[in-house]
């Protein structure tokens, strides 16, 4: 049975998404532990009912970047991960902690990468009168949102919507596919190699997996 680490800096939606994927069999694996950098994170308590061992770290307690990640680098080895994935994780993480778990750290960003890296991704597609958006998972790398992508999945974007709906159409396909490709690299499907995502053997585009 392989182990997930998931980081998490709010509600951790996606991560109950992957916790009940994992309970119905949908990903062969379980959530070892779950992590956050605020201490009333909600997604901590999602955690703890799903009986998950839940840790927060100060920012605070540390005396820059670097020492903050090497301590959490040193509580997530504990649980000995195959996998580690960023679950709405809001802090940018140091070059030696994305080395440390190069090729098996995920996350998932609510754009169509590379459109939009950063914060506010909704406001930026109704501002620039985008008709579509959508999410991206991709594997971690040092580049901000830019390493590379294994599934999108777009919502469309109506002259009405606010952010809220336009949030509300993007995390409802988070839910889907976040999950979707965690089981894929659970199952040994996934790879990343030579900075690209390898699915079944096969190179993905730059847009990842064309899902149908």
């Amino acid at each position: 049975m392989k182990r997930i680490v998931v980081l998490v800096s709010g509600n951790g939606s996606n991560l109950q998404a992957i916790l009940d994927a994992c309970q119905q069999g949908r990903i062969n694996g379980s959530v070892a532990a779950v992590f956050s950098n605020k201490a009333e994170a909600f997604g901590l308590e999602r955690a703890r009912e799903a009986n998950v061992p839940a840790h927060a770290l100060a920012a605070a307690q540390f005396a820059d970047r670097e020492a903050f990640d090497r301590q959490l680098m040193l509580e997530i080895d504990a649980y000995a991960p195959d996998l580690v994935v960023l679950a709405g994780y809001m802090r940018i993480l140091s070059p030696a902690f994305v080395q440390h778990y190069a090729g098996r750290m995920l996350n998932i960003h609510p754009s169509l990468l590379p459109k939009y890296p950063g914060l506010h991704t909704h406001r930026q597609a109704i501002e620039n009168g985008d008709d579509e958006h959508g999410t991206s998972v991709h594997f971690v790398t040092e580049e901000l949102d830019g390493g590379p992508v294994i599934l999108q999945a777009k919502v469309p974007v109506f002259s009405d919507d606010n952010e809220a709906d336009v949030a509300a159409r993007v995390q409802h396909q988070e839910h889907a596919i976040y999950p979707l490709v965690v089981g894929w690299f659970v199952d040994g499907r996934l790879a990343m190699r030579d900075d690209a995502a390898w699915l079944d053997g096969q190179l993905l585009s730059a847009e990842g997996h064309a899902l149908d």
